[in-house]
Formats: C-alpha cells, sequence, structure tokens
C-alpha cells in the first residue's frame, strides 16, 4: 500500500467578518486593523454614521461597536485599550473604565502607527519613526530618521527586536511594473541606519545550545527582479558565542505568481520556524536555524493583508479580503514524519525533533545513539542522549550503558559528561536524579545538591528522599516536599520538631497521617510540645482531625495528667454535649490526682456535660464539701453534708440553698439546727432571711418556735420584718422583741407598721403590762382607739400618760381625749386645764363637734376667746364664737357684718331658722349666691335680690335668676327695671343687666327695658351699643319696629345693622340702610343678590354711574344670560377682570360679535395672552379673516397655535391654514392643506415638519386619493421606522396598490437608514405578487432580512429552492436537508444537496439523505458517502445497503472507509470481492484489515471452486492459529510450501514432525528436505537423525545435522569463554582491599543506606574522574566536583 501522507500543519478558519455585519468594503488595510490575536479592529459605516467595531476572537460574537470617527483605530495587544487616531491628533482610551488615558497632538501627520508592546506604540510620520509610551504623560520619543529608500513608499509593517536595540521599518511601492520591498533596518546602541531591499521581516532568538545564551537573528524576504531570497543573519554577536552561519534560501513562487510577493512574516517562539505569508496566498515554511524550506501551500485565494502571531498554538493568524480570519499551526505529529518521508531530510527532521521536543524520529535517534556508542564517540553519543525528542533516551538504560563504559586516563568519563549536558539543558529525571546524588552525598558535597534544588534540575522523588535523608533530614525535606511524599514529608516534619507545619501540609496535600502515633512519638521527646501538638490537631477549623479520645488515651497511657488536663480544658472549652465522657474522665483525673486542680475547673463552670453524681461522689471523698453539694441532688446526700459548715464558705452556703427546693431547704435548716444549734444558728438565720419569701415565714417561724428559739426569731423577723406585708411577721416580731426586752424595737414596729392587727397587738400590750405605755399609746392613736386608751389609763389611774399623749403625742387627738373625758364625767375644770395646756394644733371643728355633740359648747368660750387673741385665724374659731353669739344674742349682727373671717356659708345656714335677715347679711359678705336667692325668694326679699344681682355682675348668676322655671322671675325684673337699675349709675352695671336678659332670651323685656333707657331720654340714650342693640332685638323680636327705629335712631353702626338686617330677610332696611349712607356698591348687591330685581338695578346704576355698580350689575346680567347686556355693562365699567368668564359664556352661547367687541376694549386695559388669543378665534369664527390677519402681522400676545388647533378642530381649515403659516407649524399646516386638497403644498410642508405622523396622514391622504408620487415621497419617510412599515403595508395592500407597495420598497432599500424589516416584507410581497423575483432579492440580500419570517412566507407561497436557500443561510441545515428531500423536483441540485447535507445536526437525516439517493439518485449516491464518510455509522449504512441489494453501488464507499476496520464494513466488502472473484483484493483486505468473522469466512472459502480462495481459507485459519486446517487444506491443494510456512509459524515441534512424516509417507523427498530448513528451530535433531536413518533419507537431512553441529560447537565456545571471564572477575574482586560504594557500576539499590568513602562512576577513586587535566570543567559545580 502507498505511504500515508502527512500534512505538517494545521489549517484553521475562525470566523467570516462578513457574518458578523462587518461591511466587504471595510475590510482592508487602511480600515482593519490586528495587532494580536486577541483582538480585530475596523473602522466600520453604517448609513452616516462612522463606528469602530472590537471583535473579542476569543468571543467573536460578542462584537462591541462604538460611535467613534477616527482615521486610524488599534487595540492594545493585551487588553482592551484602544488607540486612536484623527488628523495630527493621537488619544488612548481605556475600553472597560471607559477613561481616556493619554493624548498627544503631533506635529507631522502620522502614516503609520503600530503596537510594539503592550504599553508601547511606534508611529511614523513622512520623516521620523516615534516611540509613545502610555505610561506616565510623556510625549512621543524620536527614534531615527526615515531613510531615503523609502521616500514614497506605503510604510506597511514596523518591527522591533524583544530588546528594542533593533528597530525595521518596512514599505512597498511600484516601479517598473513591480511592487518593491524597501527596509530600513536600525540599530538603537549605535545610531545607525541600513537600506535594504525587503517586504517581509522579522526579529527572533535562537537557541542552538543550552550552555550558550540564546542567538538574536534578523530574517528577511524579498522579491527582486533577480528572483526571491529570504535571508537570515545574526545581529549583536556576543563574543565568545559561535558565530550563527548568514543563511540566503531560495523563495519559490509558482510560474503563474508572476507578480506575487511576500507581505508578512511571523517568526514562531515556541517552534524557531518561520512563517512567510505571500500577497497571493501562499504559506511559506521555514526552519530558522537552517533556512531549510519545510511546506509551502496556498491557504487562500484572497490577500491576507495583516497577520499575528497566534500565541496559543505558536503559528499566524491573519486576514484576507473576503473578511475571512484564518491561521495556521503547525502539527506536532505529522511535522516530523511530513520532513522524513517527504522532504528525505533526517538531519532537519532530527534537529527540530530534538529542539522542540517532537515525535517522529526516534528510530532515526536511536540508531544515531547506537552508533556514536559503538564508535566510542561518547561526548555526542552523551549530548544526543541529553537532548534526545520528548527524553526518549534518558532511561536507566542508557545510564547503565555509560557507567559500563570504562575512564580513559586524562578525560572525563562518559556518564559525567552526560550529567553535565543534562545539568546545563535543563532538569534530571528520576532516575538521573538519583545517580547523581548517591556519589555527591557520599563524598560530603551536599552543598551541590541544595544548588540543584534551588535551581530545580532535579527530579524529586520518595527514593531520592531516602538516599538523601542518611545524610541530612531537611534537605531530605525538601526532596520530600517536592516529590509529594507525604507520609515521609510529616516523618521528617517530626523529627525536625516542625510540629506545627505537619497539620498545615497535611491539609494541603490532603494526606491523613496517624496522628495518635505522632503525638505518642511527640510526648515521648517533648511533652510540652506534645499538648501543643495535640491542641492543634484538636482545634483546626474544620475539625478534630482525630478524635478527642483517643488523643485523651494517649496521654492516658503514658501517665501524662497535667499535659492531658491542659489538652482538654481547651479542647472542651465549647462544652458540647457530645464531650460529656471526656469531661466526667478530666474531672476523675484530677480528683483523684490533684483535688485542687479539679476545684479550680469546678469553680469556673466550664463544664456541664459530665456525670454529676459520680464527680459529687469523688468530692465527697476528696473533701470538697462545696463541690459535692453543688452536684449532688438528692437529699440525704444534701443532709449529710450540709453539717460540715465549719468547712464551708458560709456566704455560698446561703447562695446554695437558692438552688434547694423549699422541702429540700427547710429539712436541711432543720438538720442544721438539730445537730449543733449553737454553730449553725448564725447561718440558718442567714439563709432563713434571703429565702424567707420562697420558704415561708410561716414555716420559718414554726422552725424557730419549735427549737423555742426566740433570739433566732428575733433576729429572722427583724431582717424581713421592714419588707414583709405578712401581720403575722409583725405581731410575732413585736412578742419577740418584747420578750428578749427590745422596746425601742417594739415601739418602731408598732409606730411604722401597717401590717400588723392593731386589735390583737393593743390587746397584747393591754395584757404584756410593761412600763412604758408609749407602744400602746401609739397604736390606739394610729388605729382611733383613742376612747379605749383613754378610759384604759383612767381606770388605771396613769393621768401622766394621757397628758403625755394630747401634749407630746398627738395634740391632735384632743376632741376625741375631751369627749372621752366628758363621757366619764371628769372634771370640767381638768378638761378646761388639761386643753390650755395643749401647746399644739388642735383641731378646733372637731373639738366644736364633740362639745356641741355633747351641748357643752359653751365650756369652750375661754379657750376660742383666747385662741382669737392670739390672732388665730381659723374659720372654726370664728364660725364657734358666731354661734355662741347669735344663741347668746351678743351684737351678732354687728359681728357678722364686720367680722371677715368666720364661714359665711356655715353661719348662714345656722341663721336661717334663727333670722332670715342675719343669713342674708352672711350670705352676701360671703357671696353665696345660691344660698342667698334661695333665702330671698323663700322670705320674698325681691328687692335686696335685685340689687345684689345688679351689683354682683355675675352673668352665670343671672342666668340662674331668670331661668324660666323660677317661678319669681316676674316679680325680679320688675324690682331690676324699676329699682335696681334706676339706682344704678354704672354704665357697666346696665351692660351686664342688658347682656344677662338677652341671654334669657328676653326680647319683649329687653325692648321694654332699652326704651326706657335709650328712647325715653336717660344719661344712655346716646350709647352706641344700646342703639345697635335696640335694633337688633327689634330685628329678632319685632320686625315691625325695625324700619322705625333705622329712622329715629343715628348713633349705630350701619354696615353690620344692615348685614344682620340681610340675614333676617330684611332686605328693604338694608337697603334703606346702605341708601342712608351711601354705600352703593352694597345697595346693588342687595338689589341683585337679595331682592333680584335687575331692571331696578339698572336703574339705579343709571342713578348713580358709577364703575363699580356697573361692573357688579354686568355679573348679574352674565350670570342671567343678558349676554349681549352684560357685555354693554362691562363695556361702560371698563372693566376686564372677569373676561374668562365673558369668554366662555360668549362661546357657549354664540355670541362672537358682541365677544369682539368686548375684547377689543379689554385689551386695551389687559394684554393678556388669553384676550388676544380669543380675539384671534373670535376674528376666525365671524368670518373676519382680514382681521385676522391683519392682527396676527402686528405685535401680540395671542397663542397663536392653540387657537390654530381649534379652528383647526372646528373645522375652520383656511383659518387654521392662515394660523399654523403664522407660527411655521408645518406639521399641522401639512394636516390643514391635506383637509383642503393641496397635497403637493401638504408634501412640501410634511418634508419641513419632517414628522413621522405628518408623513402617515399626507400619505394615508394621498393613497386615497390616488397620488401615488406623492404618497411615495411620504412613504420613503415612513419605511425608515421599523415600527411604521407594517400599518404603511397594511394600507397599500388593503386598497390592493401592490405594484406601488413594492416600487415603493425597492425605492426605500437603497436609502442610508434602510433596515431588516425593509428588506423582510420586500421578500414576503415578492412571495405574494412577483415570485420571479424572490431568488434574485434572497441572494443579493440575505445577509439583511429576517430569514425566519420569510422562511414562512416562502413556505406558505411554496417557493421550494428559495426556501432551501433561505434554510441554508439561516444555519437551518436540517430543515434545508428535509425541504430538498420532500420537494426534490424543485429544489434538487446534487452540489448543493452536498453542501448541506455535511452541516446537518440530525445524524438520522443523513440516514433519510442515504435512503432519498438510492430511490432517486442512485447513481451519485458514492459521491454523497464521500462527503458523509466522517460522519456516519459505517455499520448501519452497511445493513441499509444490503437488505436493498445494493452493495455494489457503494463499492468506492467501502474501500475508502476500511481504514476504520469496521467490522460490517469488511465483511460487506469481502463478500463484494468473493463475488467479483477478485482473490488477490480479498487477500489484501484480509491480511491489511481483520475486524471480521475469520473463522465462518474460512468455512466459506475452504469449499469454493477457485484454488486462490481455498489458499486464501488456510490462510485464514493459519492467522487464526488453527494450524492443523490450515495444514491439511494446503497439502489438499498440493501447496506444500504454504503447509511448511504453517507449520514454522506455529513454533509447535508436534505439528512440523507431522508434516515430516507427511512428507515421509509421501515420498516427497525433496519437500522433506525443505521442511527441515523451513521448520529448523522446531525440529529435534534426534527425531530426525531416526527419521532419515529409518526411511533412508541421510542425504537429504545432512545439510540439517551439518548445521546442527555447527550450532552446538559455538555454543560450547561461548560457555567456555563466559566460565573463563566469570572466573577472572570472581578473582579479581577478591583481590580488591576495600568495598565499591553500590553505585553506577554496581546494582540499583535506590534505598542502599550504607556509605563507603570511595567510590564513584568507573571505578575513579575519587569523585568522577578526579581532578585530572582536560576533566570536563562545565557549570553548576562540575568545575569544583
Amino acid at each position: 500500500m502507498a505511504a500515508p501522507q502527512y500534512l505538517p500543519i494545521k489549517f484553521q478558519e475562525h470566523v467570516q467578518l462578513q457574518s458578523l455585519n462587518i461591511n466587504a468594503a471595510n475590510i482592508g488595510f487602511n480600515t482593519l486593523t490586528m495587532e494580536s490575536d486577541k483582538y480585530i479592529c475596523i473602522r466600520d459605516k453604517v448609513g452616516e454614521q462612522n463606528q469602530v467595531v472590537i471583535i473579542d476572537m476569543n468571543d467573536v460574537n460578542n462584537v462591541i461597536r462604538r460611535p467613534i470617527t477616527a482615521d486610524s483605530a488599534i487595540m492594545n495587544p493585551a487588553s482592551k485599550i484602544i488607540a486612536l487616531k484623527a488628523g495630527t491628533q493621537l488619544q488612548i482610551f481605556n475600553i472597560d473604565t471607559k477613561s481616556k488615558v493619554k493624548a498627544h497632538l503631533m506635529t507631522e501627520d502620522v502614516v503609520f502607527w503600530k503596537w510594539i508592546s503592550v504599553t508601547t506604540l511606534g508611529v511614523v510620520t513622512e520623516k521620523t519613526v516615534y516611540h509613545w509610551s502610555m505610561d506616565g504623560d510623556s510625549a512621543p520619543v524620536k527614534m531615527f530618521e526615515r531613510n531615503a529608500n523609502l521616500q514614497g513608499s506605503q510604510i506597511i509593517n514596523y518591527r522591533v527586536a524583544a530588546d528594542e536595540k533593533w528597530l525595521l521599518l518596512i514599505g512597498i511601492s511600484a516601479q517598473q511594473g513591480r511592487v518593491v520591498g524597501n527596509m530600513q533596518l536600525y540599530s538603537k546602541e549605535r545610531g545607525v541606519s541600513q537600506p535594504l531591499e525587503g517586504h517581509a521581516g522579522a526579529f527572533a532568538e535562537l537557541k542552538t545550545d543550552p550552555s550558550q545564551p540564546a542567538t538574536k537573528l534578523f530574517t528577511f524576504a524579498a522579491r527582486t527582479a533577480n528572483g526571491a531570497k529570504l535571508h537570515v543573519v545574526e545581529v549583536d554577536h556576543k563574543e565568545g558565542a559561535p558565530v550563527f552561519q548568514k543563511r540566503a534560501v531560495d523563495v519559490y513562487f509558482p510560474p503563474d505568481a508572476v507578480t506575487d510577493f511576500p507581505v508578512a512574516m511571523q517568526v514562531s517562539k515556541k517552534y524557531d520556524i518561520i512563517f512567510l505569508v505571500t500577497k497571493y496566498g501562499f504559506i511559506h515554511l521555514y526552519d530558522l536555524e537552517t533556512g531549510a524550506c519545510i511546506y509551502m501551500n496556498r491557504i487562500s485565494g484572497e490577500t491576507i493583508f495583516v497577520t499575528a502571531e497566534l500565541e496559543a498554538t505558536g503559528g499566524i493568524i491573519g486576514v484576507n479580503r473576503r473578511g475571512q480570519v484564518l491561521s495556521v499551526s503547525i502539527d506536532e505529529n505529522n511535522l516530523i514524519p511530513f520532513i522524513m518521508s517527504t522532504l528525505n531530510n533526517p538531519e532537519l527532521a532530527v534537529k527540530l525533533a530534538t529542539r522542540n521536543n517532537m515525535p517522529g524520529a526516534d528510530n532515526i535517534v536511536g540508531e544515531r545513539f547506537n552508533h556514536y556508542m559503538a564508535t566510542q564517540n561518547w561526548s555526542e553519543a552523551a549530548k544526543l542522549a541529553a537532548t534526545s525528542p520528548r527524553g526518549m533516551l534518558r532511561t536507566s538504560a542508557t545510564i547503565e550503558r555509560f557507567k559500563q563504559v570504562p575512564a580513559e586516563p586524562g578525560k572525563m568519563t562518559p556518564i559525567l559528561q552526560y550529567f553535565g549536558i543534562l545539568l546545563e539543558s535543563g532538569e534530571l529525571n528520576k532516575f538521573e536524579s538519583i545517580e547523581l546524588a548517591k556519589p555527591v552525598l557520599q563524598q560530603g558535597r551536599k552543598n551541590l545538591l541544595e544548588k540543584w534544588l534551588k535551581e530545580d534540575k532535579l527530579n524529586c522523588s520518595e527514593e531520592l528522599g531516602d538516599i538523601v535523608k542518611q545524610f541530612d533530614p531537611t534537605l531530605a525535606l525538601s526532596v520530600y516536599l517536592r516529590a509529594n511524599v507525604p507520609n515521609k514529608v510529616v516523618a521528617c516534619f517530626a523529627e525536625t520538631q516542625q510540629y506545627n507545619k505537619i497539620v498545615l501540609y497535611a491539609k494541603k496535600v490532603g494526606y491523613q497521617p496517624d496522628y495518635p502515633y505522632l503525638l505518642q512519638y511527640i510526648l515521648r521527646i517533648d511533652p510540652e510540645k506534645g499538648g501543643e501538638f495535640a491542641s492543634l490537631i484538636v482545634n483546626d477549623e474544620s475539625g478534630p482531625l482525630v478524635p478527642l479520645e483517643s488523643i485523651v488515651d494517649v496521654f492516658a497511657s503514658m501517665n501524662m495528667v497535667q499535659q492531658a488536663t491542659s489538652f482538654l480544658l481547651d479542647a472542651l472549652k465549647d462544652n458540647k454535649p457530645e464531650h460529656g465522657a471526656l469531661q466526667t474522665k478530666l474531672l476523675e483525673m484530677n480528683l483523684l490526682h490533684t483535688p485542687q486542680v479539679a476545684d479550680a475547673i469546678l469553680s469556673n463552670d466550664m463544664f456541664s456535660h459530665y456525670d454529676r453524681a459520680y464527680i459529687a461522689t469523688l468530692c465527697e471523698k476528696a473533701g470538697l464539701f462545696q463541690r459535692a453539694l453543688e452536684h449532688y441532688t438528692d437529699i440525704y446526700d444534701i443532709k449529710r453534708t450540709i453539717v460540715h459548715t465549719n468547712l464551708l464558705n458560709p456566704e455560698w452556703v446561703v447562695n446554695f440553698f437558692g438552688r434547694l427546693s423549699v422541702e429540700q431547704s427547710l429539712e436541711s435548716l432543720k438538720e442544721m439546727l438539730s445537730n449543733n444549734i449553737r454553730q449553725n444558728l448564725q447561718i440558718v438565720v442567714q439563709v432563713a432571711t434571703k429565702y424567707s419569701e420562697q420558704l415561708g415565714p410561716k414555716n420559718l417561724i414554726e422552725m424557730f418556735e419549735g427549737f423555742k428559739s426566740s433570739d433566732g426569731l428575733y433576729y429572722y423577723l427583724g431582717s424581713v420584718v421592714n419588707f414583709s406585708q405578712d401581720g403575722d411577721v409583725h405581731f410575732k416580731y413585736i412578742q419577740a422583741a418584747c420578750r428578749t426586752g427590745q422596746l425601742k424595737e417594739v415601739e418602731r414596729i408598732c409606730r411604722e407598721s401597717n401590717c400588723y392587727d392593731p386589735e390583737r397587738v393593743k390587746n397584747f400590750l393591754k395584757e404584756a403590762k410593761l412600763q412604758d405605755q408609749l407602744p400602746l399609746i401609739i397604736v390606739c392613736d394610729r388605729f382611733d382607739f383613742v376612747h379605749d386608751l383613754v378610759m384604759f389609763l383612767y381606770q388605771n389611774n396613769q393621768y401622766k400618760f394621757i397628758e403625755i399623749y394630747v401634749q407630746k403625742v398627738n395634740p391632735t387627738r384632743s376632741p376625741e381625749v375631751i369627749g372621752a373625758l366628758l363621757d366619764v364625767d371628769c372634771d370640767e375644770n381638768i378638761i378646761k386645764n388639761l386643753l390650755l395646756s395643749v401647746r399644739g394644733a388642735v383641731p378646733i371643728d372637731r373639738l366644736v363637734e364633740e362639745t356641741e355633740k355633747r351641748n357643752r359648747l359653751k365650756l369652750l368660750l375661754p379657750f376660742l376667746e383666747s385662741k382669737a387673741k392670739e390672732g388665730n385665724t381659723e374659720p372654726h374659731i370664728y364660725n364657734a364664737l358666731a354661734k355662741i353669739y347669735i344663741d347668746t344674742n351678743a351684737n351678732a349682727e354687728h359681728f357678722l357684718k364686720e367680722n371677715t373671717l368666720y364661714d359665711a356659708r356655715v353661719v348662714g345656714k345656722y341663721c336661717e331658722k334663727r333670722d332670715p335677715y342675719l343669713a342674708y347679711i352672711s350670705y352676701e359678705r360671703g357671696q353665696c349666691d345660691q344660698e342667698l336667692l334661695q333665702i330671698t325668694n323663700d322670705n320674698s326679699m325681691f328687692k335686696h335680690q335685685s340689687r345684689y344681682l345688679v351689683k354682683r355682675r355675675d352673668g352665670e348668676l343671672w342666668n340662674f335668676a331668670l331661668q324660666p322655671t323660677n317661678t319669681f322671675r316676674r316679680q325680679l325684673i320688675d324690682q331690676v327695671v324699676a329699682t335696681a337699675l334706676p339706682e344704678t349709675q354704672d354704665p357697666e352695671d346696665v351692660s351686664i343687666t342688658v347682656k344677662a336678659f338677652m341671654a334669657a332670651d328676653l326680647p319683649n323685656e329687653l325692648i321694654e327695658l332699652l326704651e326706657k333707657i335709650v328712647v325715653e331720654g336717660s344719661a344712655f340714650s346716646d350709647n352706641r351699643n344700646l342703639q345697635n342693640l335696640l335694633i337688633l332685638t327689634a330685628i329678632k323680636a319685632d320686625k315691625t319696629r325695625v324700619m322705625d327705629y333705622i329712622t329715629r335712631l343715628d348713633n349705630y353702626d350701619a354696615p353690620e345693622i344692615a348685614n344682620i338686617a340681610i340675614g333676617a330677610d330684611l332686605f328693604e332696611e338694608a337697603f334703606a340702610i346702605f341708601k342712608k349712607y351711601e354705600q352703593h356698591s352694597n345697595g346693588i348687591a342687595v338689589l341683585l343678590d337679595h331682592i333680584g330685581d335687575l331692571d331696578r338695578a339698572h336703574e339705579f346704576a343709571e342713578r348713580v354711574d358709577i364703575p363699580e355698580v356697573w361692573s357688579k350689575l354686568a355679573k348679574a346680567q352674565l350670570d342671567h344670560m343678558r349676554v349681549s347686556e352684560a357685555i354693554e355693562s362691562y363695556i361702560k365699567s371698563d372693566d376686564a377682570s372677569n373676561a374668562a368668564e365673558v369668554i366662555q359664556i360668549a362661546n357657549r352661547a354664540n355670541k362672537f360679535e358682541d365677544l369682539v367687541r368686548y375684547l377689543q376694549v379689554a385689551r386695551k386695559k389687559s394684554r393678556e395672552p388669553a384676550i388676544e388669543s380669543e380675539l384671534v378665534f373670535a376674528f376666525a369664527k365671524t368670518g373676519r379673516l382680514a382681521d385676522l390677519e391683519e392682527f396676527i402681522s402686528t405685535p401680540n400676545l395671542a397663542q397663536i397655535a392653540v387657537v390654530g388647533e381649534r379652528c383647526f378642530d372646528e373645522k375652520m381649515y383656511e383659518a387654521a391654514k392662515i394660523l399654523f403659516n403664522n407660527v411655521s407649524n408645518w406639521a399641522r399646516l401639512a394636516s390643514t392643506l391635506v383637509y383642503l386638497n393641496e397635497y403637493q403644498a401638504a408634501v412640501d410642508c410634511a418634508r419641513k415638519a419632517n414628522a413621522t405622523k405628518v408623513w402617515k396622514q399626507v400619505n394615508a391622504a394621498c393613497v386615497e386619493n390616488g397620488e401615488f408620487r406623492l404618497a411615495q415621497i411620504c412613504a420613503l419617510h415612513l419605511i425608515i421606522h421599523a415600527e411604521e412599515l407594517e400599518e404603511l403595508i397594511r394600507l397599500y395592500e388593503r386598497r390592493g396598490n401592490f405594484d406601488e407597495l413594492m416600487t415603493l420598497l425597492e425605492a426605500g432599500l437603497g436609502l442610508e437608514r434602510a433596515h431588516m424589516g425593509m428588506f423582510t416584507e420586500l421578500a414576503i410581497l415578492y412571495s405574494k405578487y412577483k415570485p420571479e423575483r424572490m431568488m434574485e432579492h434572497l441572494k443579493l440580500f440575505w445577509q439583511r432580512i429576517n430569514i425566519p419570517k420569510v422562511i414562512r412566507a416562502t413556505e406558505t407561497a411554496h417557493m421550494w429552492p428559495e426556501l432551501v436557500f433561505l434554510y441554508t443561510h439561516y444555519d437551518e441545515h436540517d430543515n434545508a436537508a428535509l425541504t430538498i428531500m420532500e420537494h426534490s423536483a424543485d429544489a434538487w441540485e446534487h452540489t448543493a444537496f452536498k453542501d448541506v447535507i455535511v452541516k446537518v445536526s440530525n445524524l438520522e437525516i443523513y440516514y433519510k439523505a442515504l435512503r432519498f439517493y438510492l430511490e432517486q439518485q442512485p447513481l451519485s449516491i458514492t459521491d454523497l458517502l464521500s462527503v458523509l464518510t466522517a460522519r456516519i455509522d459505517h455499520t448501519r449504512v452497511v445493513q441499509m445497503f444490503q437488505k436493498s441489494n445494493n452493495l455494489p453501488l457503494i463499492k468506492p464507499y467501502l474501500i475508502s472507509v476500511q481504514q476504520a476496520n469496521n467490522q460490517a464494513v469488511n465483511t460487506a466488502y469481502n463478500e463484494l470481492l468473493i463475488e467479483e472473484e477478485d482473490f488477490k483484493s480479498l487477500r489484501d483486505s484480509i491480511d491489511n484489515f481483520d475486524s471480521f468473522d475469520n473463522i465462518a469466512l474460512a468455512q466459506r472459502l475452504e469449499k469454493h471452486e477457485l484454488l486462490e480462495f481455498r489458499r486464501i481459507s488456510a490462510h485464514l485459519y493459519k492467522k487464526n492459529r488453527r494450524w492443523k486446517q490450515s495444514i491439511t487444506l494446503s497439502k489438499q491443494d498440493k501447496l506444500y510450501k504454504d503447509a511448511m510456512e504453517t507449520a514454522a509459524i506455529s513454533r509447535d515441534t508436534e505439528t512440523a514432525e507431522e508434516l515430516l512424516q507427511y512428507f515421509i509417507e509421501s515420498d516427497k523427498k525433496e519437500c522433506f528436505a525443505a521442511c527441515l530448513f523451513t521448520c529448523y528451530d522446531l525440529l529435534r535433531p534426534d527425531v530426525i537423525l531416526e527419521l532419515s536413518w529409518r526411511n533412508r533419507l541421510n542425504d537429504f537431512a545432512m545439510p540439517y545435522f551439518v548445521q546442527v553441529t555447527r550450532e552446538y560447537m559455538s555454543k560450547v565456545d561461548k560457555l567456555e569463554a563466559s566460565n573463563t571471564s566469570r572466573t577472572q572477575k570472581e578473582e579479581d574482586k577478591e583481590k580488591q582491599d576495600t568495598t565499591i560504594l553500590p553505585g553506577l557500576g554496581n546494582p540499583l539499590m535506590l534505598t542502599f543506606a550504607g556509605g563507603q568513602p570511595g567510590g564513584g562512576y568507573g571505578g575513579a577513586p575519587q569523585g568522577y574522574g578526579g581532578p585530572q587535566p582536560g576533566a570536563y570543567s562545565g557549570v553548576n559545580g562540575f568545575n569544583t566536583f
């Protein structure tokens, strides 16, 4: 078979810019830039708007469009920063932050610019090249002047070396019918330029030797008149470095590409391969080091005008003029095979494979290595092995081969050379690192190992760490960390006491160490650190790493109570329920070993989930009674423990009782008292005091009384009595205090307490017979037992305590004491003396009451007079004196009039029955109004009563006296009118009296009163208030008198009176008042508003002729719809204030002629917009268009536009036309003109208005009237608005104007604002009315239509080719394919169908397509299968065609897909070959593709009539190891050679010997001899000897025996030589004085623990070959090794 074809590149189309709605005209060198593979920037134009389009190559569907106008726009190669150029203005913007980064104004025009780095722009002008950094605020920095050779050239590129020391400017120009490339190479360090002829160039760095720095290269390509060359030269050569040989190679151009030339060049940093692109779209690949051409092909039919490096793959990416974004990358799997097979250049293949670690050159590299080793070219072998592709030779086997090479004197050993090259070139692998580390460590050169580790030269592994650990655990830790061996890392951390890092590391790598074992290990070494480590693994942020119980068990097993305590205190600080057992364990350990620690733990109250009962028992045993009590809950345990109060803190004991129940507390207190009352009484009292409320005073009192402890009871009750409200407590406390002699306390409680039972206490104190009766006095005084007290003291002759009581204890109780003494008939002198002896405040009222009650009031006269002489002003004293004087008739009237200290109401009451006049005197003095009225009414004293009321001046009292229910009211009024008022000269008395009459609603009586005062003549006749009151009262009570009073009286308030008269419906009287006082405005108001006589009002207005009157008359006339009269009155009033209402009513009444007159007058008075606007409208309504035009032509304030709208609404279109024209309201003017049928003028106005609504109206009118030319003008302004398009189309379609509609839309397609809807709707119209134009329209504008909408229209119209076209361009390839198949008569075309079918997503469509072709286009099915090969299931395809018996149709397909080695394909293809009797092809198929039922095919073929097919059957049996069947079949067909080959392949001695036996039996002697040769390795010599001897075939077997003999002799010789060599080595080994360290020359022992002082590679006594002359002196420490 032919050798496989390899393609060294990968070609990809990333995106089609036109599919992103980029205008094809804007895809070019001047409008599109691509500074890197991240962004493409295009200056696009949509309609009249300039835009900058940014395409992110990582998200091509998210296109950014910005309305920016610029001459050039370039994106930053790394970030969303854009540089813009407009003329000489340069700006840099950050798109993300929407901020300007920098700006600069150039003095020269910029002809080219480019980002040369992520922060710097290269700017090229006509004369100079600048660099402009976007950092800081610096201006562009001049680099160099342009050379003369670039004069007149178009600059196409500017390149800068990586270190910015070399700069390259590239331009092209047309000369002599070809494009000439001109370049200027500039050295920044030297400041010189060199002109070159070239079209494309680039800078690169090449590293050919790992020990040397990279070589800086400059490569450029040029096509001159003499040919095309690619040059690679070195720049900035370093001394001591090898010189790079300049390369100049031919660049091939096809004969038909005469004008082709290089346009772009990129050098792959990844592969060191030059990508060269030409104008005609050819790609050239060259090796940078050798300049060799690797590959050339055409990738684009259009010019690729811009390129950039494709960083992801190390390739090149570019854009062609069609908008395709294309990339070319290296195919690593195919490049080397391509060079080997196609270019036949093994040297280049090896270089590239070695340099780039590519596959494909393994065989040749291996062969070269073996060659170098065989020719003892150790240095080249070491170099080749070290740099072999993908490290294929860097294996343990290679190291062993180098180790076995003996060292030459004076030279470095090959193994050292090998390691030296490896260290210089990069990192050693696992085996290399181990083999290098062993001798280095044994010689104590640990520093070298550390150096290599820091430089990442060694591959760290567990085995390497094991070796290093024997010498340095810390260094081994570094190795283990790099090798990621968690168990060894943790062990090293522990050994180096870095315990805190163990947990961090384990979490980081996800490793779970054996923490309990580690803890045990650390505790043995350092208990303190062990505790810290335990806390560390328990307090991890993700939770305990091991169970706490395991850690505690470790501590317990090592008897470390202190450490365990410290750990558990920290670990259990959260006091969780699940830690209860651990809490118990912690307390148990400490109670048994260190009780004081347990006490401290319990005192902190840290835990609450341990076994409290168990811990309580342990506490009691340890003598911690307080802690035991804290934990006991059983009363018997508490009683047993609580009695040890001498060992407990009293304060704590008191607090402890707060935890017990009432029953438990009482039992415990009784236990304490019964155990030792003397010792425990104080604590019991404290407990009882604190918990008195809970335990109950009653229970506690009973307890103390039960133990007969008065002291305890006294102290207990003394502490609670002040806070208790229990009377029994207070009584018991009084009892206890008396029994303990605490009389002061008894006195205090009796005085202060309000809780005890006074009767009970009084009786107890009487029975107690205390020497000091003060407590009894206090109780009786407080609880009103004074009578009992006096009786008790009087009967017991304790007069002294009676005196003490009234004199010192409570003088206020003197009345009760005097009363009690009077009751016991005590001597009056004693009582008088006792009263006189009282110095305190005696309550006179009660004293008088007590004596008066016993008719002994006179007894008090001396006492009362003495009090009055002392100046005492207490009313009760004088009340008592008044009563005594009245009863004794001792000048009582004088006393009552003169004395002001007695209580008039009390004394008056006392006098009512004795003397009414004295009662009147008393009530008058005290102003006791109600009592005075009552006494005067009862005794007919009305004169006194009227005088009192007038002088009293109390409105409320008058109201009471004049109320209708008073039966004496008439008598009182008569006395007031006849006596009281005539007597008074005070106006205030009159005023209040009149008000009282008014308030009492006595108008007639009031009129009578006022007429007497005002009319009949008095001092008050001219009083204005009284005149007002008289008129008002008459208005209210007697309206017939009002007009008379108005006429007769002159001193009243006319306006107020008139208004009140109006309120009382006395309109004539009110008008008379206004007329009398000449208040015409108010008068006309009465006539209009109340009398309602417009005619009388008009007469009144004419008589007075005042504008104000006319104005009010006008308003009334207007309200009564006398519009003309009202307007006339308004004109006379010269009043424009009510213009708005006049206008409104005149409009409503259609009185526009009158309104014009009024508004003309009003306009003179007030220049307001409303007035002038209404005047304009009135002109329009009256048809006075000439006046209208004249008015609006003069300066005015009229709202012309508003009036125009009103005229338009009123259909006064002529007037509206004038008004709209005046204000240039083209929109409304156009609408008006439409109604006037002036369509041309309407269109002109609509154009001026340019409003959608206007265009719609004018368009509709024009369409309605058949003015389609004008209608189209309007419609063109509508269809650009997508929202208006549908309604417009409905208008035309509804009227059947289809051709005009399509003509309209066709005309609109050329508009700048043409949108997708227009193209879409035109397509739909074509589908309905002009299907023949549909396809042309779709092909031209498919990108600008709404494809789904048009799809529906085409389906409805059954336009299948157009439908397929739309589905295809909408990427609905599934539907496109189905449509083609369903409507093949109209839509099928083979080439187009192939293009569609390969893009469908539903795999089932592939098989539908195959069935479709099978039915309708069977001759083209092979071509269809060729494009579907990669997408279909071959087995299913075969089954499909087998069922229809059409396999021969797809034979080419079966051949093409047989490479997949599919069983169904192989079986079907083999069947076809059998039918065609093509045994050669069948044999090839069987040999190359084995996926089929071999045995079934063999069984079928073994009976075939043709020999070759039976031979194939034997071959199949042989391939399936059925040797006997194959040999049998071959023997039947006498194919002895095949039989012998089968026997030889079987490797079965029995089969071979059976075949020999067959040849002997068949007398096939020649076959016998041939079989001996063929099956030589399988035959046993003794069997052959026997067979040949027996059958006389010695001559035929002799060559076989000769060969056997020779082999046996060779084996014997080798055995002897081997034995001799082994013996010699053993002897040499025994002679050695020292044992060589296991190293490179010995069996590999990676974790060998020993160490020998000597050793090395190749048996050198010290180091690697020792410091001999000529030894290797490379880097990385070998020069001192």
